[in-house]
């Protein structure tokens, strides 16, 4: 896969003082925050109606019977959103043989040096990782929310179906529960990420330091932003 593929639209070098890079769209990053705001929603009400001990996060959404009603419909917000944005970052997210080093040198990741990793791309193994683990799981969770969804398909599978679509369901949910919690932790450790989905700009030496084959393949584009 060519650098090219990894371009978005909006991928540029905006010139000033300071240069500014940019790295995602007013559209892109909307889309990513009604995904983190549906999943943080759907792990609440799940862990409502998880374990009674936890029934009353339930209020927050007006009692028990309205978190049973609304949990699925949040389900299926977070399915659409994501995959919206899914297809527009799948090719960037494309494993490649940088990405093989860049997992066996997770100990220089966590200690921060990276001037010791292969040059990364737009994103590197970790980004990468979650978003296809994401993918994954919200398939998952999906297909076994519709098979448990009571008040449309109660009649439609066996019992027994239902009973393993609702532990493969809750086991998934934990999962990706995990992933999300890794993705925020990861975006609040690497000082200057979160601001790429705050404001759809990072520094030029955020892009050089933690994707420094992204941005030479701009600026050897040239790709400047010609309005500035």
């Amino acid at each position: 896969m060519t650098m090219r593929n990894e371009f978005l639209p909006e991928d540029k070098i905006k010139p000033g003082s300071p240069p500014e890079v940019y790295r995602y769209g007013p559209f892109k990053r909307t889309n990513h925050w009604i995904t983190a705001g549906s999943l943080i929603l759907l792990g609440i009400s799940g862990l409502a109606m998880f374990h009674p001990s936890l029934f009353f996060l339930t209020a927050l959404f007006g009692g028990g019977q309205n978190t049973r009603l609304i949990h699925p419909w949040i389900g299926v917000l977070l399915f659409v959103s994501f995959f919206v944005f899914f297809f527009q970052i799948w090719r960037a997210n494309l494993p490649s043989k940088a990405d093989v080093q860049w997992a066996m040198q997770i100990q220089d990741v966590v200690n921060g040096h990276e001037e010791r990793l292969p040059e990364v791309g737009r994103y590197n193994a970790g980004q990468k990782f979650v978003f296809w683990g994401m993918a994954f799981f919200i398939i998952v969770l999906i297909a076994t929310g519709i098979i448990i969804w009571d008040q449309y398909f109660e009649n439609a599978t066996p019992i027994d179906v239902r009973r393993v679509a609702l532990l493969i369901h809750s086991a998934s949910a934990v999962v990706i529960l995990l992933i999300f919690l890794l993705h925020l932790y990861s975006g609040i450790w690497v000082r200057g990420t979160i601001r790429a989905m705050t404001r759809g700009t990072v520094t030029p030496g955020w892009a050089y330091r933690h994707h420094r084959k992204w941005f030479k393949a701009l600026v050897k584009s040239r790709k400047i932003d010609a309005n500035e």
